[in-house]
C-alpha cells in the first residue's frame, strides 16, 4: 500500500451535507498541494443534501486506498441514525491508517458511533450538541468552539465551520502565510472571531425538577434588572448558598451566577439584533448596571463584544439607535 502525505479523503454517503464537502475542498483546492478525492462506501456516487449528484472516485472498502487526511462531513439532523452502518464500519477500519482524522459539522456524530471520539474532546454544530452530548457520555462536548483537536482527530462546528478547519490544517501543512493567503481569496476569517454560540438561538432554560429552582427561574426571568447575586438569591428562597450552587450544578449544569448571566446575555442579544435602543440602555435594562460589564458577560458567554453582535445579527430594515458613548471596543 502507497502512502501519500497530501492525499485527502472525504468519506462519503447519499444525503450528505453539500456544503460540508463543497467549503473544505475549495480551500484544499486553492492551498494547492493536495490531491483531494471522495469516496463513499461502495464506490458509487451519492446525491448531497440538496439533491445534486456528487461523483466518487473509489470506495472506502479498497484494500490499497491510501490517506493521510480522512474527512467526514455531516448530514441533516434526524438522518445519522438511518445511514448505512457500512459508512461507519468503513471509518473504523480506515481511521488507524490516517495521520489525522477530521469531522465537519455533525459528521461528528459517525465519529462518535465509530467508537473515534470515545474519552476524547469534541464539538458539532451547536444545534447537535445536547443530543450529541447525550447520545455519546463518553465524549467531552465544547459547544462554543469553532474546532477542536484532540491528539489526531478534530472536529468542527456547523457547516462553514469546516471552511475554517481547512484553513487550519492548511495553515499546519504549508505554514500560516500560505492559510492566510488562500483565506484572502476567499473572502473569509483565517480565525473568525468569537466561537459558535454567537450563531445559537436563544432558547427557554429546561424545566427543572427541583421546586427551589424552578423558584429561582421566576425570580430571575419575573426581572432581569433586579438584585440576583448569589447571597441575596440563596436568603430569598430559605436556603444556603452552597445547597443552592449545588442544585443549579445538577439541574441546569452551571452555577446560579452562570445561569444569570446567560440569560441576560440572550436577553442583550434580542435588543441588539432589534437595533431599538441604545447599548447602555440595553445593559440597564437587562441587569448589566453599565456598558463594561455586558461587554464583559458579551465576551464570556459568546466570545464576542455587544457591538460586533449588533453589526453581525441586527434585523434587516433596522439600524442601530447612536450612542455616543459606545467605545470603538464595545
Amino acid at each position: 500500500m502507497t502512502n501519500r502525505s497530501d492525499e485527502v479523503i472525504f468519506a462519503v454517503s447519499d444525503g450528505v451535507l453539500l456544503l460540508d464537502v463543497a467549503g473544505p475542498v475549495q480551500v484544499f483546492n486553492e492551498a494547492g498541494g493536495y490531491r483531494v478525492r471522495l469516496a463513499s462506501p461502495d464506490g458509487q456516487p451519492v446525491r448531497s443534501d440538496v439533491g445534486i449528484s456528487l461523483s466518487v472516485d473509489l470506495a472506502l472498502s479498497d484494500p490499497d486506498l491510501a490517506v493521510d487526511t480522512l474527512v467526514v462531513p455531516g448530514y441533516p439532523r434526524g438522518s445519522s441514525g438511518v445511514l448505512k452502518s457500512a459508512l461507519v464500519d468503513r471509518l473504523r477500519e480506515l481511521a488507524p491508517r490516517a495521520r489525522r482524522v477530521v469531522s465537519v459539522c455533525t459528521g461528528a456524530f459517525l465519529l462518535a458511533e465509530a467508537g473515534l471520539l470515545d474519552g476524547r474532546r469534541a464539538t458539532t454544530h451547536w444545534d447537535a450538541c445536547a443530543e450529541f452530548a447525550a447520545r455519546f457520555p463518553g465524549v467531552t462536548v465544547e459547544p462554543n468552539a469553532i474546532y477542536v483537536r484532540d491528539g489526531s482527530i478534530v472536529t468542527s462546528a456547523g457547516v462553514t465551520a469546516g471552511i475554517d478547519l481547512a484553513l487550519a490544517l492548511v495553515g499546519e501543512d504549508q505554514g500560516e502565510d500560505r492559510a492566510r493567503a488562500v483565506a484572502k481569496h476567499l473572502v473569509v476569517f483565517l480565525q473568525r472571531p468569537g466561537g459558535q454560540r454567537q450563531f445559537s438561538v436563544p432558547g427557554a432554560a429546561p424545566a427543572p425538577r427541583n421546586p427551589t429552582v424552578r423558584r429561582a427561574l421566576d425570580l430571575v426571568a419575573a426581572d432581569l434588572s433586579a438584585d440576583h447575586r448569589l447571597t441575596t438569591m440563596a436568603a430569598g428562597l430559605a436556603v444556603s448558598e452552597r445547597h443552592l450552587t449545588r442544585l443549579f450544578r445538577r439541574e441546569l449544569g452551571s452555577t446560579p451566577a452562570q445561569f444569570v448571566e446567560r440569560l441576560r446575555v440572550e436577553a442583550a442579544q434580542a435588543r441588539l439584533e432589534s437595533g431599538d435602543a441604545v447599548v447602555r440602555e440595553i445593559a440597564k435594562a437587562c441587569g448589566f448596571g453599565s456598558q463594561e460589564t455586558m461587554r464583559q458577560a458579551f465576551l464570556r458567554v459568546l466570545g464576542v463584544a455587544p457591538s460586533a453582535y449588533r453589526h453581525r445579527f441586527r434585523l434587516a430594515g433596522h439600524r442601530p439607535v447612536a450612542d455616543p458613548q459606545v467605545r470603538g471596543g464595545d
